[in-house]
């Protein structure tokens, strides 16, 4: 008589995928819950449809270690043009151009970053994020036209390096904790230097230990995920 048949171990563990532009978090969870054939899969932080980079998909009992990874420092590049607003604080908003601007100086810009926004600031949300008011998403909100009013919250940004800057583009690269929003970050450097701010490109190149030389490229993602191709951390459980 046949013995039973050793059932394999459910998969746990966690995939790191470069998230393409224009594509959501959720999405790329999709696409990993389908590869993995249906096993519990969450992701570690959302990156916004028009932004690009380390996106870390939870699978199976590693869904544990989503608050732990979101608690990581992370690593952002971006892009922002600073003679425009927009209503977002990003591309996917309405745009406004705005005239009769006086371009700020590399030092200038250097000065009022290392002072206003490196260590622990207080930042608001953009209106269009998902924050929670009355139990209703801000974005939800703010497309009803209805009126957003968020509060401050304290964040923390370890570091901002200038890469490039010729008028009106800035290029920056930002180390910072959770809950940082990278469009507030925008909007206020450009209105403390008295111009514009609006993201126009997002990539985030680390989270903790888990950088881009990590990622999976999205056509790459193996199909079947076996339990060979996941990252295994110790069990917070």
């Amino acid at each position: 008589m046949a013995g039973p048949i050793d059932q394999p171990e459910p998969l746990a563990g966690l995939i790191v995928i470069d998230k393409p532009y224009r594509l959501s978090s959720t999405s790329i969870v999709r696409v990993v819950k389908r590869r993995t054939r249906g096993a519990k899969t969450g992701h570690a932080g959302t990156l916004d449809p028009l932004a690009s980079g380390v996106l870390i998909c939870c699978v199976g009992r590693a869904t544990r270690w989503v608050e732990r990874l979101m608690g990581m420092t992370k690593t952002y590049e971006c892009g922002i043009d600073l003679s425009a607003r927009s209503t977002t604080d990003d591309l996917e908003g309405d745009l406004t151009r705005l005239g009769g601007l006086v371009a700020p100086v590399r030092g200038e810009i250097e000065r009022i970053i290392a002072a206003r926004f490196t260590g622990s600031i207080l930042q608001t949300p953009p209106i269009h994020s998902a924050m929670r008011l009355g139990g209703k998403r801000a974005y939800e909100l703010a497309r009803r036209g209805r009126e957003v009013a968020l509060q401050p919250r304290s964040v923390r940004i370890d570091s901002i390096e200038i890469l490039e800057y010729q008028w009106p583009m800035l290029t920056l690269r930002a180390v910072c904790g959770r809950g940082t929003y990278i469009r507030s970050l925008a909007r206020d450097v450009g209105a403390a230097l008295n111009v514009g701010g609006c993201l126009t490109a997002l990539r985030r190149t680390a989270v903790g230990p888990f950088d881009l030389s990590r990622a999976w490229a999205l056509d790459d993602v193996p199909d079947p995920i076996e339990q060979r191709h996941l990252v295994v951390l110790d069990d917070p459980a």
